[in-house]
């Protein structure tokens, strides 16, 4: 079968691996990690993507996203399918599960997460900006002190990277989710130096590329993965299922 993947950034390596040993043809259209600055506004930007893709010919449309914070909430199939993994976010599915990440976070909280595509792709200066983007593709995380400071003068910029920041304060641990891709091993180096750095206590976490396997094998069972027929959209729900198809 020939289907199209558009990913998040995020999964690069992993999806590198298991497209490599799928017996279909898959087209990868590699979005940058930044669009989740967006917030729900990242839709608009997915759905034209999902657009141009159903006017060729592939037999599925694969989306390396989640429900994503409801980013991907209302995205709609043209006359080609749309098949979306069930979990909240890329860290239910590089654990494999939306089950496999509640029972961790349940005897974790507290806990800020990092894996391979985080460190690799989330750095000062790679961010996704859209000629229409909203101030807030701009700023954030990502943003390193100087850079707020050259753009907003000395007080502005330290008040600035304060608040972008804030929410470490929050977190008592790092778990690193290793999912044995070439770039694991530096990877790692940088989560372990940045727990040090925050007082955080650190674990690492064995990933699993099991999800990312199954939906470009198109092995999607009911339990794990929606598949959007033609003409619906995603619409988030209650409990494990997480989304569902609307018409």
């Amino acid at each position: 079968m020939r289907f199209k993947a558009i990913i998040c950034q995020v999964f690069t390596r992993e999806m590198e691996d298991v497209i490599s040993r799928s017996t279909h043809t898959i087209e990868v259209e590699n979005v940058p990690m930044g669009l989740h600055d967006l917030g729900v506004d990242m839709r608009p930007h997915l759905q034209e993507r999902i657009d141009a893709a159903d006017q060729c010919g592939y037999d599925a449309i694969l989306l390396g996203y989640a429900l994503c914070g409801r980013g991907t909430e209302g995205l709609r199939a043209g006359k080609t399918p749309l098949v979306l993994p069930r979990v909240h976010d890329c860290i239910g599915l590089l654990m494999g599960s939306h089950q496999a990440y509640m029972a961790y976070f349940e005897n974790h909280p507290g806990v800020y997460y990092r894996s391979p595509g985080w460190i690799e792709y989330q750095t000062p200066g790679m961010r996704f900006e859209p000629a229409f983007a909203s101030q807030k593709s701009t700023l954030g995380e990502q943003r390193t002190l100087e850079e707020l400071v050259a753009k907003y003068g000395e007080e502005n910029g330290n008040f600035l990277f304060e608040q972008f920041n804030a929410f470490r304060r929050n977190y008592s641990g790092l778990t690193y989710i290793s999912t044995g891709v070439a770039s694991d091993d530096a990877c790692r180096s940088k989560a372990r130096a940045e727990a040090l750095k925050e007082g955080w206590v650190f674990e690492e976490l064995q990933g699993t590329h099991s999800m990312l396997e199954r939906l470009v094998n198109g092995e999607w069972d009911a339990a794990s993965f929606l598949v959007v027929p033609p003409g619906a959209s995603i619409r988030a729900t209650l409990g494990d299922s997480i989304v569902d198809a609307a018409e």
